[in-house]
């Protein structure tokens, strides 16, 4: 079985969260944090490039808090997905090419229009938990399983 290792980046500061829509390619149409495909570099410095590339903030601190894998009925990659805690950027979000940011407050995240898996772990990134979760997707973007457990070290 192939691994696909990507990265996702979720600011959160004062009672609010910075999510992109995502305007092109896998994701589309639905609100998430930043990240993408690691190639030749480092989980970390992939997380800073595409901060950087999707919404032009300079990450100065962040945190991993969690992983996520992913599966999808008929396909036999599985997407690993390194979570980080952004706590300390410079820079105002921008539009970019592949992602609108927006501002939202923790009781207003629409979780009707992200990926079905967001509602099961958010609720630990927002507690500082550190966690890993499996998922099963159907060609609908369904769940069909999951596992989520909290973790000590990640």
């Amino acid at each position: 079985m192939k691994t696909l290792t990507t990265t996702l980046g979720i600011i959160s500061k004062d009672g609010k969260v910075l999510l992109g829509m995502k305007k092109r390619g896998f994701g589309a149409g639905k609100w998430n944090g930043f990240g993408g495909k690691v190639e030749i570099e480092t989980i970390e410095e992939n997380m800073k490039r595409e901060m950087k590339e999707e919404c032009g903030l300079d990450i100065i601190n962040m945190k991993k808090v969690g992983m996520n894998f992913f599966e999808f009925e008929g396909n036999p990659e599985v997407v690993e997905v390194h979570i980080f805690k952004i706590e300390e950027f410079s820079g105002t979000p921008e539009e970019s090419e592949e992602m609108s940011p927006r501002w939202f407050n923790l009781n207003e995240i629409p979780f009707n229009e992200m990926w079905a898996d967001d509602k099961h772990w958010l609720h630990l990134f927002f507690e500082n938990k550190k966690f890993k979760g499996e998922y099963l997707f159907n060609n609908s973007n369904q769940i069909l399983r999951k596992k989520i457990v909290e973790v000590d070290i990640i």
